[in-house]
């Protein structure tokens, strides 16, 4: 160890007092690792640290450990708190030799009994962050824990009540990858979390039938059957997840609505739960919202320049209504999100009426919809109203009052985003005409309107080309395209569906002079429409179709969600 210590002040990374310091502090119950105190006294960070260790003791530095050096088998006889408390985890590299990343060569003791647990004479050790040891680690894991068959199978040998009783009351551990409870239910719950948190699922449906339930996950906007449970189970498990999300568990006649918080490794997720009574039991649906997510800009929606353009230009306006349209899912809140962190600067107050905040807003004021108390969305943009906003979020416009109230604080110098459930920007006119606002206010008050879906994008890996056959072309309205068409295929790396992540087609109507004349004379959406169309807009197939011809998504994929 000493050696170490006067390689480390010998190379400027520590000064004796610093060593000093930190061997005072070695015996504390809770242990910091050498370099990460010398990363949180020092401005070095620990990359640099570690390749300086690795330069002069020899070892190799590794950036990312590769999944196929990842040996499950080396490690599910030993807990996986040993690894993330030590930061080290053991694996084989392409050469077939056992190597064993840690972020703290220093940490003699560890490495020994690790030597120790595996039963082997040596291995190699090799330097890597410590935020890729405990990735690694996760994704170990990962594939250690119980598979559905395994778990299924011990509920059938055993009493699975009495199993699902005895914990009943603990909880989802602070790491879903840490729980270390033997009841079989509590498993098999944490198993369906833990696996649509890894596929990236944003729902998660417990479906009851006769003689069987289905978990379905859904993936990039489309259901997958995942697992087959026999229906003996389904008490338990609709118990279990009531008891994570509180709601009553004796109470099976109406609908509840509660939310778990867990986490998977450095992950935070938070979902929200809704319960539901059908004829043959409670059907439950969790929906999976990463709070640490990154909030996408408007670059990443997938607009076309030109709509980029015109939608930057926009959202910088003082004051009028821009609406976004679509269905459930479709991404309006995104961009929403994505136009006010454009605009989100000290010299602007922002304020959001929502129901529900899916992501917390740093600099927004952001308030929740709360029924139960009488706070709607009515109620509250009519308070916001007087909190001297120049920019408001209105979640959705879904009766008079609350369009009525947005259009006046449009017309009183305010800016005011908010979504309606339309087929196509044209419609969001004809929806406020029809709910009892008169022309004249809407054409005067509303300056843009993006209708929108979200497509799947092909798997880079597995997409094909091909010659689509004529009718294919007929139901887009074109007659030939130019560039080669791509289709989905099915790798192991897309999940055998062809797709991997989605990506935004939009149509944007921009409320010019001319529209305004014609909104005064109709409301019919087809004639708005056409006239918009006249005047540059793209529609939504339009813009679907360019993304096919840049290999982006498929023919089958643009008919399916700009269907009529």
């Amino acid at each position: 160890m000493t050696y170490y210590l006067d390689f480390l002040i010998k190379n400027n990374i520590a000064s004796y007092e610093e060593i000093q310091g930190y061997l005072k502090k070695e015996g504390r119950n809770d242990p910091e690792s050498l370099i990460k105190y010398l990363v949180r006294q020092t401005k070095i960070s620990e990359e640099e640290i570690l390749k300086l260790c690795a330069s002069e003791l020899g070892y190799p530095f590794l950036q990312y450990i590769p999944d196929d050096s990842i040996q499950p088998d080396l490690v599910d006889f030993i807990p996986i708190h040993f690894f993330k408390k030590n930061s080290l985890l053991p694996f084989i590299d392409t050469n077939g030799q056992l190597k064993v990343a840690t972020s703290d060569p220093f940490q003699i003791d560890s490495l020994d009994q690790l030597l120790h647990l595996l039963s082997r004479d040596s291995f190699d050790i090799v330097l890597s962050p410590g935020s890729e040891i405990i990735s690694a680690i996760n994704r170990t894991f990962d594939q250690v824990k119980d598979k559905e068959e395994n778990i299924i199978q011990d509920i059938s040998n055993g009493d699975e009540g009495a199993a699902f009783v005895s914990d009943f009351a603990e909880g989802v551990s602070d790491d879903l990858l840490d729980e270390t409870s033997d009841a079989p239910i509590i498993k098999l719950v944490n198993y369906i979390l833990s696996q649509a948190i890894k596929y990236q699922a944003s729902d998660i449906h417990i479906e009851p039938y006769q003689h069987l339930i289905k978990i379905r996950y859904r993936m990039d906007g489309v259901l997958y059957d995942i697992h087959t449970l026999p229906k003996k189970i389904h008490a338990s498990v609709v118990s279990r997840v009531k008891v994570l999300s509180q709601l009553n568990i004796a109470e099976k006649r109406i609908p509840q609505d509660g939310r778990i918080q867990v986490r998977i490794g450095n992950r935070s997720i938070d979902l929200r739960v809704s319960t539901l009574p059908t004829a043959f039991g409670e059907r439950i649906v969790l929906r999976l919202l990463e709070k640490d997510q990154k909030v996408l800009n408007l670059i990443e929606l997938g607009l076309n320049e030109h709509n980029l353009y015109d939608l930057q230009n926009i959202i910088h306006i003082s004051h009028g209504i821009i609406l976004v349209t679509g269905p459930t899912g479709s991404g309006k809140t995104t961009t929403l999100y994505a136009a006010l962190n454009e605009i989100n600067t000290p010299d602007k107050n922002i304020l959001t009426i929502e129901d529900p905040i899916e992501y917390q807003l740093d600099g927004i004021g952001q308030m929740q919809v709360n029924s139960k108390i009488g706070l709607t969305f009515a109620g509250g943009l009519r308070s916001m109203v007087r909190q001297d906003p120049d920019v408001i979020l209105v979640g959705e416009i879904r009766d008079l009052e609350t369009a009525e109230i947005a259009i006046q604080a449009s017309l009183t110098g305010h800016l005011v985003f908010s979504t309606l459930h339309t087929n196509d920007a044209a419609g969001a006119i004809t929806r406020l005409i029809d709910m009892g606002i008169e022309p004249f206010l809407v054409s005067s008050s509303v300056r843009a309107i993006i209708a929108q879906r979200l497509v799947r994008t092909l798997c880079p890996y597995c997409r094909e080309t091909f010659e689509p056959d004529p009718e294919q072309y007929k139901e887009l309205g074109i007659e030939h395209a130019r560039g080669s068409i791509h289709r989905a295929n099915g790798c192991e790396s897309c999940m055998n569906t062809g797709y991997k992540g989605r990506t935004g087609i939009f149509e944007f109507l921009n409320v010019s002079e001319d529209l305004q004349s014609l909104i005064l004379r109709t409301s019919e959406s087809n004639k708005i429409r056409q006239a918009a169309v006249e005047a540059g807009m793209k529609t939504l197939r339009q813009v679907g179709m360019e993304k096919v011809l840049h290999g982006r998504t498929s023919l089958d994929e643009v008919i399916r969600v700009t269907q009529a």
